[in-house]
């Protein structure tokens, strides 16, 4: 089973932290499919600091996520630790999570994010000084390495041990590939091989099936699912369900779909407000669509819709439609 020093997950799966997706509503939507830990979007330890309004919204955790993971990024020492610090002391978060992974150039331009991938030696001295500073567990999630002639996972997952981290989540990517090409499982049983602390893979986890053969074949603790949960909590259960019992549940109807994403869309609303939880919404609704057959008009719909009514609306009016097509077809 997992477990990250003292906390223990009820399962090996993992919620990866995404970017603009993995706020409080989300997070606490996978949760209730059974999530064994969830973990928040990358926050800003410049944003901490300076009390940025929008950032310390984003330090909101729903009790009933927990065991939660808050992961936060810089590329200075000072700045990363008293973000940390301020965490420790002010979040109900059970996990605090450094992020070397991220490949995008803003990011990357402040010395954070995948650019610690080129420096184990930094990378002791920046976990070393945040696990120091707290009393939280600290993990790291990073990349495999920056590109094909700079692969120092093994070398910098020992560095996140050496500094006292409790937990490495590896992505089988470089940052040059960004999310295309293949995830490489190899270099991530490399990784848990070196290291004596739990490991985490990540990486074109899309089936339950992936997930068991991920955990097979490369020996790690526990698996993070990212894209695949996108509009998909399903994927989160039937992973769960399938590492438990061996057997494969289906997939949800249309109807149930459409209703958790209006639940996703009612705790948005409750986090943000409506106009800002709708626009954001767009794209998650999208997503709950994806794969479904007759979406097409509804998608395209979607970007319209200003307020809940709206976006209920055209939802449930598509639900009512393909339910009638399938009972003309009966």
């Amino acid at each position: 089973m997992l477990k990250i020093r003292d906390i223990e997950m009820k399962n090996p799966v993992v919620l990866a932290p995404m970017a603009g997706v993995c706020n409080s509503a989300f997070r606490l939507t996978v949760k209730e499919f059974g999530a064994g830990l969830v973990c928040a979007e990358m926050i800003s330890d410049k944003g901490i600091l300076y009390k940025n309004e929008k950032t310390l919204n984003m330090l909101y955790i729903d009790e009933r996520e927990k065991p939660m993971s808050l992961q936060i990024f810089g590329g200075e020492k000072e700045s990363l630790v008293e973000a940390a610090k301020f965490v420790d002391k002010n979040t109900n978060a059970d996990i605090i999570d450094i992020n070397m992974g991220c490949p995008v150039n803003k990011v990357i331009k402040c010395e954070a994010g995948a650019k610690w991938l080129l420096d184990p030696n930094k990378i002791y001295e920046m976990v070393a000084a945040v696990v120091d500073a707290v009393e939280k567990p600290v993990t790291v999630k990073m990349r495999m390495g920056w590109d094909d002639k700079h692969i120092y996972a093994v070398e910098n997952a020992r560095a996140v041990e050496r500094a006292g981290g409790s937990a490495v989540s590896l992505h089988g990517r470089t940052r040059e590939q960004m999310y295309e090409g293949h995830a490489n499982w190899d270099i991530i049983r490399e990784v848990k091989q070196a290291v004596n602390i739990p490991v985490i893979g990540n990486g074109d986890v899309k089936t339950p099936q992936d997930a068991k053969r991920m955990l097979d074949e490369t020996g790690v603790d526990g698996v993070m699912i990212g894209r695949a949960a996108l509009g998909n909590p399903w994927m989160i259960y039937r992973t769960v369900k399938y590492l438990e019992t061996g057997e494969l549940i289906g997939e949800p109807s249309i109807r149930e779909k459409i209703d958790v994403c209006i639940l996703h869309l009612d705790r948005l609303i409750a986090l943000k407000n409506e106009e800002i939880a709708v626009r954001e919404m767009r794209k998650h609704a999208a997503w709950y669509l994806k794969g479904l057959r007759g979406n097409a008009k509804v998608r395209n719909g979607i970007n319209a819709c200003e307020t809940r009514e709206d976006l209920v609306t055209l939802l449930r009016n598509y639900v009512e439609e393909q339910e009638a097509k399938q009972k003309q077809a009966v």
